[in-house]
Order: C-alpha cells, then sequence, then structure tokens
C-alpha cells in the first residue's frame, strides 16, 4: 500500500533540497598552486568558509595526466588545489592572503626541496574579478617589498582542472606519521595556525 505523506512533511522536504541547491550555487572557486598541493590542502581545509578543497592538476596541455607524468615537469601542469568557498564567510582576498603568506612566492619553480614547474607559484584565476584582485594584491606585495625579493607568482586564466589520483586525496590527515608529513607539512601548518587563528574552523575532522 502506497503510504501518502502529509502536505507539511513534503512542504519541509522541499524547502530543504531548495535551501541545499541555493547555498550550492553561491560557492564559488579558487585555484592555486604553491608547491606540493599535499601541504596546500592541509592549509586551505582549515579555514572557515572553505567548503571543499581538492588536490589536481592545471595549467599544463596533457588531457588526463597522472601523478608521474606531472612530476616528469613535461606535462606543464602544477600541482593546485581547486578550492570551494563561501564567499559570505571568506573572501578571495582573505584566500590570496593564505596562499601568499603559506609559500615563498619569490623562488621560480621551487618550493624547498621541490624543484620544477610543476611546483611554481600559481593562480588560476575563474574570472575578471579573480584576476584584477590578484594582480593587484600582488603589485602591492612588491611595491611594498613584503619580501626580500619580488613576487614571481604567475597569475593565468584558467582552463582545465585534472583530479589527482585518489591516494592524494586528504593525504596530510592520513598520513600524519609519514616522514614528508612530520617534518614538512606539519611546521607549515602550525605557523599557519598562529598566524590565521581567527580564520579557522572551530571543529575540523578534514575530511573533505
Amino acid at each position: 500500500m502506497l503510504m501518502m505523506l502529509p502536505i507539511s512533511l513534503l512542504t519541509v522536504a522541499q524547502n530543504q533540497v531548495t535551501k541545499k541547491n541555493m547555498d550550492k550555487n553561491k560557492l564559488e572557486t579558487a585555484t592555486f598552486g604553491s608547491g606540493c598541493f599535499w601541504c596546500t590542502e592541509a592549509i586551505f581545509q582549515q579555514l572557515k568558509g572553505v567548503e571543499k578543497v581538492t588536490p589536481g592538476y592545471s595549467g599544463g596541455q596533457r588531457a588526463n595526466p597522472t601523478y608521474e607524468q606531472v612530476s616528469s615537469g613535461a606535462t606543464g601542469h602544477a600541482e593546485v588545489t581547486q578550492i570551494l568557498f563561501d564567499p559570505t564567510v571568506i573572501k578571495f582576498d582573505d584566500l590570496l592572503e593564505v596562499f601568499w603568506q603559506s609559500h615563498d612566492p619569490t623562488t621560480l619553480n621551487r618550493q624547498g626541496a621541490d624543484v620544477g614547474t610543476q611546483y611554481r607559484s600559481v593562480i588560476f584565476y575563474h574570472n575578471q574579478k579573480q584576476k584584477e584582485i590578484a594582480e593587484q594584491y600582488k603589485r602591492k606585495l612588491n611595491q611594498a617589498g613584503a619580501y626580500p625579493n619580488p613576487v614571481v607568482t604567475e597569475i593565468t586564466e584558467f582552463k582545465a582542472f585534472y583530479p589527482a589520483e585518489d591516494y592524494h586525496v586528504n593525504y596530510y590527515n592520513n598520513n600524519k606519521r609519514a616522514p614528508y608529513c612530520t617534518f614538512v607539512i606539519q611546521p607549515k601548518l602550525d605557523k599557519f595556525k598562529k598566524v590565521f587563528s581567527d580564520k579557522l574552523k572551530i571543529t575540523t575532522n578534514n575530511t573533505m
């Protein structure tokens, strides 16, 4: 026998679906490359207003590249994280502040021991507004002499994003005892949390 839901319950269910769709529609996307995407993912997962962080590859010529192909430096892709965020909670400007303070944007194609074009500092803008904000921010950093050397971050139009293999997803949280996580990612996270304590989620299970 078919059970019919009361009209009131149907209305509530429909409203919930509508609200969920509206919430999704207000989210925006940012795509950054700042060295190893394991580090970048772990950092941006901590921020209030960030709904999802996905490691992957962008900026190259090869479609659907593998990690090995990108690591060779021959594809032109950079290791990046694609960040889905709520602009009513955290602005693109705030994401840029975290981006520039969580890596060295003055070293061309290098972050620490990671060397190659796949580790370049890069912002892939998704619209004209993001482009203007990023270029203005970079210009101000250089004019103010914020770093000992000029900021060389590439600012280029977003074309395509290819998600990384599953074992890269949520890497730090799944491999905290691995040497790279202990000696490279953890110190970056500790420093980041001190500087951006006001922007951190109250509770983070980091399963995004």
